[in-house]
């Protein structure tokens, strides 16, 4: 399973630097359109998303994404926390926990 990341390129920049593979930096008019793509790739356990950005997404497709557990889809923002909590409470395990 690997992690994959859309949004803006303002937002996905990090995650790049942070060297994560599958970053996807889209124009917002092409938000949607990927976001579903991700969400049929087999490869991608963990979507993170930026909170504004799931926000303008229309209703049904907002529920059908918060409520995906493959991939689970974890929104990012300021306001949200850190992303190891939001896995832990996603997924019910620590992936950064060591042994």
């Amino acid at each position: 399973m690997e992690i994959a990341v859309v949004g803006s390129e303002e937002f996905v920049v990090g995650f790049r630097l942070a060297g994560i593979m599958k970053v996807y930096g889209v124009p917002q008019e092409k938000l949607q359109q990927t976001i579903l793509e991700l969400m049929e790739k087999e490869e991608v356990g963990i979507l993170a998303v930026h909170t504004a950005d799931i926000e303008k997404l229309p209703q049904n497709l907002r529920e059908k994404i918060l409520g995906s557990v493959d991939p689970v889809v974890i929104p990012v923002g300021e306001e949200e926390g850190d992303m190891r909590d939001k896995v832990r409470r996603a997924m019910g395990i620590d992936l950064y926990k060591g042994k």
